[in-house]
């Protein structure tokens, strides 16, 4: 499946313009991820993509979130590690994160809400004026983005990374993509 293909089932599923956005969010993030790994870009940048792709109709049974997203997923003919990684970023389910993908995914998701949370409470509301230091103070303010799982972000350690080397590329990588956020 390409993006446009994966795009399109994206918006047959998903309504919710703020969840597209945060979708689009988290594929910049893998992506950004994959490349600093070596791994495949594109099979990480669908998983991004799609994870929250079951949300609309999930979002008060979250024993059923991503569950629902991975049928439709699989459906749909997506390789078995994207449909596993989408599965897995819900903890409710308690299945383990085996792939760096299935850990990326998990930390990653949360990340994005962290940044753009902090980028909404600068005057500019852009990106461009929020830096690691301030995502790192912010982290730890735990009423600041309290949806954001400080724990599911912390395990990006699991990728072998740095919480401020995961937040540095992630916060680059919504830089690029900052004007289809709405935060340049």
């Amino acid at each position: 499946m390409n993006r446009n293909q994966a795009m399109d089932l994206l918006k047959k599923h998903l309504k919710n313009k703020n969840l597209m956005k945060h979708c689009l969010a988290v594929e910049a993030v893998m992506a950004g991820l994959a490349r600093h790994f070596g791994e495949d870009e594109e099979k990480w940048a669908l998983a991004g993509l799609l994870h929250d792709i079951d949300y609309d109709f999930t979002k008060d049974d979250p024993q059923r979130h991503s569950l629902e997203g991975a049928k439709i997923l699989e459906e749909a003919g997506l390789p078995e590690e994207v449909v596993y990684a989408v599965k897995v970023h819900n903890e409710a389910h308690g299945l383990p994160r085996n792939s760096l993908m299935d850990k990326a995914l998990y930390s990653v998701d949360p990340l994005t809400g962290l940044i753009t949370a902090a980028a909404l409470i600068r005057p500019e509301k852009s990106l461009f004026a929020v830096n690691v230091e301030s995502l790192m103070k912010r982290y730890g303010e735990k009423a600041f983005a309290r949806g954001a799982n400080r724990n599911a972000i912390a395990a990006c350690t699991e990728l072998g990374i740095s919480m401020e080397e995961f937040m540095a590329i992630g916060l680059e990588a919504m830089q690029g993509i900052a004007n289809e956020l709405g935060l340049a």
